[in-house]
């Protein structure tokens, strides 16, 4: 069998960088309590309970399930004891903490909603709360064009389009 060099082999994807969303870059560092954490997923349930159109009595049974079934995660999973840096730009976000460094990309990431303590990345596995007040309000202003440019498919993959 002959080799048929580069030709071959399928193309790889090439990120897309747009000029308003390569300018935006956060880093910080996030340290969540039970009661916070707690809040974003109550805020978090409501939204998918609404989205599903499911009505009481019902709805709010999951809502107090859903929230309480986070709250034994996080605190089984020891996450109030734990700090997280973050590093958000137009390649993906990664997440470093003492158990080690977790990589995000943007195809990964199916919409950023904005609650009342702060940012929901909503994931294709799972969710990323972001507080508020880990964020200046120039980083407030950067995660909204960051949410406004993943909205507008700017932040992705060529070949996940």
């Amino acid at each position: 069998m002959r080799d048929l060099g580069a030709d071959a082999m399928p193309p790889a994807p090439i990120p897309v960088v747009h000029p308003p969303a390569a300018r935006y870059s956060l880093h910080f560092w996030v340290r969540y309590s039970l009661m916070e954490y707690v809040r974003f997923m109550w805020e978090h349930g409501g939204y998918l309970i609404r989205r599903r159109r499911i009505r009481r009595p019902m709805g709010l049974y999951l809502r107090i399930k859903s929230t309480l079934a986070a709250a034994t995660h996080f605190v089984l999973l020891r996450r109030g004891r734990r700090t997280y840096e973050f590093t958000i730009d137009q390649h993906g976000i990664v997440r470093t903490s003492d158990t080690g460094v977790t990589l995000i990309g943007w195809d990964d990431v199916a919409r950023i909603r904005t609650y009342t303590n702060g940012f929901m990345m909503v994931l294709k596995r799972g969710t990323l709360p972001i507080p508020f007040r880990c964020l200046s309000s120039k980083e407030v202003d950067a995660m909204k064009g960051i949410a406004a440019a993943r909205a507008a498919g700017e932040l992705q993959l060529r070949g996940s389009v």
